[in-house]
């Protein structure tokens, strides 16, 4: 986009700063960013939103500013330079609302940039999982109060297994034979894997595991760590929205976890790495073991075996469907990337001997 454009886009938001230059941000894979840097500091993080990927982008952006509030609330005790380094502040348009929209239809915000900070792709020693394990599990605990059912559904259907289970259904009647007979061992295994898959959503349904606050994309890149690697503050809140403790637990583990890349074809590098599990374990029950339930406790490692198969399922059923969704390199890259989830699955099948599950202090 140019630069003549971002800076009108940036000029239409409540701020007093002189725009200098920017520079995009391409790590994200769906929306556009870019960190505008002004003569003074702060700087500033300007964000287009894809509307096609996002369906209700003012609700999206509603619940991203509500749950900054509510943080800043909790954190007031903080003076609000400490705040800014903790908490996602978001920069309101000139005309007094939470994005801008222009005409072609894009949605843009704006929050004030974290400066002197960094992030980490992947994990690749204890002290970020732990550090990674404290960021998220103190959203956890300080959204614990605030009432989910204020939150829209960014993505609905996002974490339902009886939605995943249906795509992939319907992938099967549909899928060639010969992508049919490639993937058959791990159809079986699917087919096989219903009942017990389907447990945290009945949970869930029946009232017995409570509706909260989540984040839903806890990669270890969305956590923002200081220049010293200590955890600073949770970011890309687009697909917060209300679920449960074991969706936002479960994915973390799944990417910090795994000996290799998700789509690496050498299934012998594929295994868990549970020392990096029982780092950011320890960090997160340290920060949101209060505010869990017994019974969310207990069913922590079955939202780790849920996170890895709901993505390996969704691999299968893109194979299945000739890879419509998931872009890709080769022909039988889908299958490769669930061989590789289906082998992680089993690699944390195997060191469940090793976790203790059924109450709090079998955690510690």
């Amino acid at each position: 986009m140019k630069i003549d454009q971002l800076k009108y886009i940036f000029n239409l938001f409540n701020h007093n700063a002189s725009f200098k230059l920017c520079e995009e941000i391409s790590s994200g894979h769906i929306n556009d960013t870019y960190l505008i840097k002004t003569k003074t500091k702060p700087f500033y993080i300007l964000q287009r939103i894809n509307h096609e990927v996002f369906k209700d982008v003012p609700g999206l952006v509603s619940n991203k500013v509500k749950i900054s509030n509510h943080l800043r609330k909790k954190l007031d005790f903080l003076t609000e330079k400490e705040l800014q380094n903790r908490v996602l502040s978001f920069v309101i348009t000139k005309n007094n609302t939470p994005f801008y929209l222009d005409s072609n239809g894009n949605y843009w915000n704006m929050m004030i940039y974290i400066g002197n900070s960094k992030t980490y792709e992947t994990v690749n020693n204890k002290e970020i999982a732990y550090e990674g394990g404290k960021l998220f599990g103190e959203f956890l605990n300080l959204t614990s109060d605030f009432d989910a059912n204020q939150l829209i559904d960014v993505i609905p259907k996002f974490h339902d297994i009886s939605h995943r289970y249906s795509q992939f259904e319907d992938a099967l009647k549909l899928a060639s034979s010969s992508r049919l007979q490639k993937a058959n061992e791990y159809i079986k295994f699917v087919e096989s894997q219903k009942n017990e898959m389907l447990k945290l959503q009945r949970l869930k349904e029946s009232g017995e595991i409570k509706l909260r606050v989540t984040h839903n994309d806890t990669k270890i890149s969305n956590a923002l760590f200081s220049k010293n690697n200590k955890g600073l503050c949770v970011i890309d809140t687009d697909t917060v929205m209300p679920g449960i403790v074991h969706y936002d637990f479960g994915d973390a583990i799944r990417t910090i976890c795994n000996t290799a890349a998700e789509d690496e074809k050498n299934l012998d590098l594929v295994n868990f790495n549970l020392s990096y599990y029982e780092a950011y374990k320890k960090g997160f029950l340290e920060k949101a073991g209060d505010s869990l339930s017994p019974i969310e406790l207990k069913y922590l490692p079955l939202g780790v075996k849920t996170m890895i198969f709901i993505m390996a399922i969704r691999f299968l059923t893109d194979f299945l469907n000739n890879d419509r969704y998931y872009k890709i390199k080769y022909i039988h890259h889908n299958l490769n990337r669930a061989k590789n989830q289906f082998k992680l699955l089993k690699s944390f099948s195997i060191e469940m001997d090793n976790l203790k599950v059924g109450s709090k202090n079998s955690f510690l």
